[in-house]
This record gives C-alpha cells, structure tokens and sequence, in this order.
C-alpha cells in the first residue's frame, strides 16, 4: 500500500454480521481464515491505497479477525446501509478518498480498486468513481440482480439500472450487434467531503424503485467516473456463493504447488 499522488486514500470494507439471506457470512470459514479477511488483505495489495480497515457492528467480527492483524473498527448497530458505516468512519479519519470495498468479495481485484481511483487522482472535481465490466453471456445480462450501468462517452454513468440497458430496438440489432450490456462492479471511490455530504441526503425516487443507493448521487445532478475492468465480480451473498469461492481459492493453491 501507498498513498496517490501524496493524498491519503482510506479503503473501508463494511462487514454487517446480520445478514439476511447468509448471517454472519463475512466471518464464515473461507481457505484458513474468515472471509472478509481475505478481502482486507487483497485490499492491501492495492498500489494506491495507503490504510485499509474493517467497519463491523459486532463483537464477533472484531473476535473472528483478531488473531489476522486485520485492523477493525465499531461503528453503531442502527446503519440502514454500507455506505452510512462507511461515513461514520469517515468522520473521524483523516483520508482525502475513501474506497468502499464489499466486505463480502473475498477476490477483489487490488487492480481494479487503483482503476477506479485513477480518475479522483487525475480531476479534481470528480466526486465519485467506480468500475464496470463488459458482459458477454446473456443470461448474465437478463439477471435482476446483476446491476448493469450505461455511460456517455467521457465515461461518465448515464443510468444505472437492474434491467437490460441499453435496450435494443431493432430485432437486427439484437442479432449482430456486439455484447453491450456492462455489469457495474460494486466498488466505490469518493472524496471524503463528499461521501459525507451524499450519506446526509435523503434517499431519491429512482433509488427507491431500483433499490441502488448510487442513483442518489446521480439524480442530485453529480458524476461517477466510470472506468472498465475484466474483473468479474464473485460476491458471497449464500453458502452457495461460499462454495464457489472456496472452489476457486483451492484451485488456485494446488496451481502454486
């Protein structure tokens, strides 16, 4: 780790015990360590990043990752979302960006994480960023739970949306058109003055239809650099998901031996 271009840049991977669908999913047995362990330490392979910590709202998180030198915070119980117990951290660190890192992606991509902090680094007046990912299967596209994101042509998020954007018109189009539907990578990169201002705002139409807390920002009016990645999001959202994770781990370990 390092910091960018002498700013100080905080990842903060929010880790909420209760989960719905997989309780206590971020310290579930993964490969020898709890889960969001190995996100922390990918996260710290980042080139840009300079701190990485854990925000948790439960003493068994903070018990699970003691014995990995993971560096963890108490934020209060009552967050209606990550983002909420990310600003709560922020406030009390000093950190020019904050980077949002899922605390349930176990292989996040510590390149993708500098990708999507490039743009802050390069435009001053860029608030927010975050990252995308071409989609070539279309069964993957069709998928409600796979978030898809369209841009203009400085890479900035026009819309993002858990239906099929763009929509193709034409039943020609749809024949020989190229793959054109992105997946938007859960990634999030803010200025810290910024991501305390959004987390203030009320919650806006559209997020409330989609249920996607990065429509806030743009129906306030503010851009998200989006920038393209081939890294393909594997979030553990069931012990399912666990399985297939801890597949890939272990196939990647025999590979080294």
């Amino acid at each position: 780790m390092s910091s960018g271009a002498g700013r100080t840049i905080l990842a903060v991977i929010p880790a909420r015990f209760a989960s719905t669908r997989f309780p206590g999913k971020v310290i579930a047995p993964l490969a020898g360590k709890p889960l969001v362990a190995h996100t922390y330490e990918r996260a710290c392979r980042s080139a840009l990043v300079s701190d990485v910590v854990v925000a948790t709202d439960d003493h068994r998180v903070v018990d699970a990752l003691a014995p990995y030198g993971v560096q963890v915070v108490m934020t209060r119980p009552d967050h209606p979302s990550g983002t909420d117990r990310i600003a709560e951290v922020a406030e009390t660190r000093r950190a020019d960006i904050i980077v949002n890192v899922q605390g349930d992606e176990p292989l996040i991509d510590p390149g993708t994480i500098d990708a999507a902090i490039g743009p802050l680094l390069e435009d001053p007046e860029l608030p927010m960023g975050t990252a995308r990912r071409l989609i070539a299967e279309p069964e993957t596209a069709r998928d409600p739970n796979v978030v898809k994101v369209v841009c203009d042509g400085h890479g900035r998020a026009l819309y993002f949306s858990r239906s099929m954007i763009p929509y193709i018109r034409e039943v020609a189009d749809r024949e020989t058109n190229p793959p054109c539907y992105w997946q938007h990578i859960g990634l999030y990169v803010y200025r810290r003055e910024f991501l305390l201002e959004y987390a203030r705002w009320p919650q806006t139409p559209l997020e409330r239809l989609e249920k996607l807390e990065q429509l806030r920002v743009l129906e306030n009016g503010y851009p998200i650099a989006v920038v393209d990645t081939e890294y393909e999001s594997i979030g553990v959202d069931t012990p399912a998901d666990l399985e297939r994770v801890r597949g890939i781990i272990e196939h990647a370990l025999e590979e080294r031996t």
